[in-house]
């Protein structure tokens, strides 16, 4: 017997409808009888696909028009991979829970050899990331890096009908997909932070909405809700997104939470850290603090040449 009805709001990639489908079958298993229905829609960051993200904005690219169907009720909830999902959310909207973060590293994906190291002088690498870009390049300045844009399966197609010598891709969607075997390397995070929120899920539900919340709140992952809370608090403070190489990584250790932060420039030659930790209450300052502390030792200006350029 039904006892209740949920839409979920997602975007149609193979990858986002993963997304929904995971915590649609999440729900239905804590929530026997419940009827979850997914409705699909098309984001601005899926209809441009000839441009880089850096060229086209970042502010809700991938989930402006889902969260439009939130705010007039044709979906109940909208399921975001974390890392799309612009810090400051519309009026009305909310990050109801966070789920269970899968592994946030980035892979390399390589041709001819295993690892970034073994790569030939001047190899080419294919990446939509400004933050993949900063981090490589400060770590192999002699590599060429080219743009590739679109969903995990085009780019694995773009990237087998080419002529690169490799690809930086998250773990995450590669393992959810199921393409692990296409995995060269787990690049290590001293080579490469991945994005604010990389790994989790956004659930993005109306703030009023008590009904919906019930069922959320049962998804929401404490431990990986304060990490990301740390990182979103630091992005936030940068003013950063899409356009701005900022690499960014929490975990908890012993009921701390532990944050690594970068902020580079795009050519790799400058690359600025920052690390602290806190108790997991006060994730949010902790990235807060960690923001300030990188502005305040040149980050600023980074980002201030990235924009104006």
């Amino acid at each position: 017997m039904t006892i209740d009805a949920i839409k979920i709001g997602t975007r149609g990639s193979e990858l986002a409808l993963w997304q929904a489908h995971y915590v649609r079958d999440t729900l239905q298993a804590k929530f026997p009888g419940l009827d979850v229905v997914i409705v699909v829609t098309k984001t601005k960051g899926d209809k441009i696909l000839d441009a880089p993200l850096a060229k086209i904005g970042d502010k809700g690219l991938f989930t402006k028009e889902i969260e439009n169907l939130l705010l007039d009720g044709t979906v109940d909830l909208a399921v975001h991979s974390l890392k799309d999902l612009p810090t400051s959310v519309p009026p009305g909207l909310h990050i109801a829970a966070v789920t269970h973060r899968e592994e946030a590293h980035d892979v390399f994906i390589g041709r001819h050899v295993s690892t970034v190291d073994e790569l030939p002088e001047g190899a080419v690498i294919a990446t939509s990331s400004l933050r993949r870009k900063s981090q490589l390049l400060h770590y192999r300045p002699d590599l060429n890096i080219v743009d590739v844009r679109g969903n995990l399966n085009t780019r694995m197609k773009k990237f087998d009908s080419s002529t690169w010598d490799g690809m930086i891709l998250a773990y995450a969607g590669v393992k959810r997909l199921r393409m692990e075997h296409r995995i060269s390397q787990a690049l290590p995070m001293e080579i490469m932070l991945p994005a604010v929120g990389q790994g989790a899920l956004g659930i993005e539900t109306r703030k009023n909405d008590e009904r919906v919340q019930f069922y959320v709140k049962k998804l929401d992952h404490r431990a990986t809700h304060a990490c990301t809370r740390a990182e979103r608090a630091l992005l936030r403070t940068l003013e950063g997104g899409c356009q701005i190489p900022i690499g960014a990584f929490a975990r908890i250790r012993k009921g701390r939470v532990y944050l690594d932060a970068v902020v580079g420039n795009l050519d790799g030659t400058l690359l600025l850290d920052a690390h602290g930790s806190s108790l997991p209450e006060n994730s949010a300052e902790l990235g807060r603090r960690l923001g300030r502390k990188l502005l305040a030792n040149g980050a600023r200006e980074i980002l201030e040449e990235i924009r104006n350029g």
